[in-house]
């Protein structure tokens, strides 16, 4: 997937953003690479554009799609390993996907975890940061504030609750 000037992008790490420019660079010790340059709400981060996908770099979710997404919101949800350090690990390498669908079954997940007793301080920080960016992305992609895709999708983890806990 090659993306242009101008695209609406996530980055695994920082969020939703959007590439602002293609130019080539050359640091410390390195070979002249083209990168893309990207804006997001608090940063500006370079991503090489020949690693960009394998890092993680991808469209942001389109309005279209986020009907699937509401389903997996409102969805039973997965039942996470007893065992702090692979909940953890598991956790790790379904966030490192990158995708959006992994996004909300973490969130949602890890939602459910806290309804049966407290989050850890591990579990908590992760779910904080996950639903942020759930809720950023879903917010850029529905035309939304920030404050208004937060509450669309608490009420659909409320939902859930109801059905499911």
């Amino acid at each position: 997937m090659m993306f242009k000037v101008g695209d609406a992008v996530v980055h695994p790490i920082y969020g939703v953003g959007q590439i602002i420019r293609l130019d080539q660079k050359q640091f410390t010790g390195t070979e002249l690479r083209q990168y893309f340059q990207v804006s997001t709400e608090k940063t500006m981060v370079w991503v090489p554009v020949e690693t960009s996908e394998t890092i993680g770099l991808r469209r942001l979710t389109t309005r279209v799609d986020l009907a699937q997404y509401r389903s997996i919101l409102k969805s039973r949800p997965a039942s996470l390993n007893k065992d702090h350090s692979r909940r953890r690990r598991a956790l790790t390498e379904s966030l490192k996907q990158g995708s959006f669908q992994a996004l909300c079954e973490m969130v949602r997940d890890l939602t459910a975890h806290g309804w049966r007793k407290p989050l850890g301080s591990a579990d908590a920080t992760l779910l904080r940061k996950t639903h942020e960016m759930l809720c950023q992305e879903w917010a850029a992609s529905d035309g939304a504030t920030i404050a208004h895709a937060t509450q669309e999708i608490d009420r659909m983890l409320l939902e859930a609750k109801r059905a499911y806990a």
